[in-house]
């Protein structure tokens, strides 16, 4: 077994999913953010915890509105994904041009059409910290592409058709393990 040596407290080697949160803005336009503080609890029903830290757009829609899109970052989604985390949410020209938005069927909460898994959500509860907020919030419909939901196809081949991509040490990696860059680095790639 390798020794453990204490270092400053940081969750690398920690991966962790990313998602894209939809919300709406007051004047009715879209608003995206990249995050990746999300996981899930049980409260007789399965629900989502997740936590926004500093002041933020889609931290005021969420608590003004409550309901809010959350969905998955796939290799294909992460460059436009990638410049949601890093384009400020207050500049209304943020979500324009081709991006492909749909409404939630549930709540109507703004989704991204190319995503292969999106939840809409309602936050029902949070939790003020010293620099960010937890949510505590309830699934009202998950969206899912048909193909992910062939019980015939093993798992591991409907996971890896998707590619979902997830975070660690300001590296963003493949399901596989792949380096896809740092943080801010896919984004240029965008058109």
């Amino acid at each position: 077994m390798a020794e453990k040596i204490s270092v400053p407290v940081s969750n690398d080697f920690c991966p962790q999913t990313l998602f894209v949160y939809g919300t709406g803005c007051e004047d009715g336009r879209p608003d995206f953010g990249l995050f990746c503080w999300f996981s899930y609890l049980w409260d007789g029903e399965l629900g989502v915890m997740m936590c926004i830290g500093d002041e933020k757009q889609t931290k005021d829609n969420i608590r003004k509105n409550r309901y809010f899109s959350a969905n998955l970052v796939t290799e294909k989604l992460l460059p436009l994904a990638d410049y949601f985390g890093n384009a400020d949410g207050r500049n209304p020209e943020k979500v324009g041009g081709d991006i492909a938005v749909e409404k939630g069927p549930e709540t109507g909460v703004p989704i991204l059409r190319d995503s292969p898994v999106v939840f809409e959500l309602e936050a029902v509860r949070s939790f003020p910290l010293k620099e960010g907020e937890v949510f505590f919030c309830k699934i009202r419909n998950v969206l899912m592409d048909r193909n992910l939901t062939d019980a015939s196809v093993p798992v591991e081949k409907r996971i890896g058709a998707i590619a979902p991509v997830s975070t660690t040490c300001e590296t963003y990696f493949s399901w596989n393990g792949k380096n896809l860059g740092g943080w801010g680095e896919p984004a240029h790639s965008m058109k």
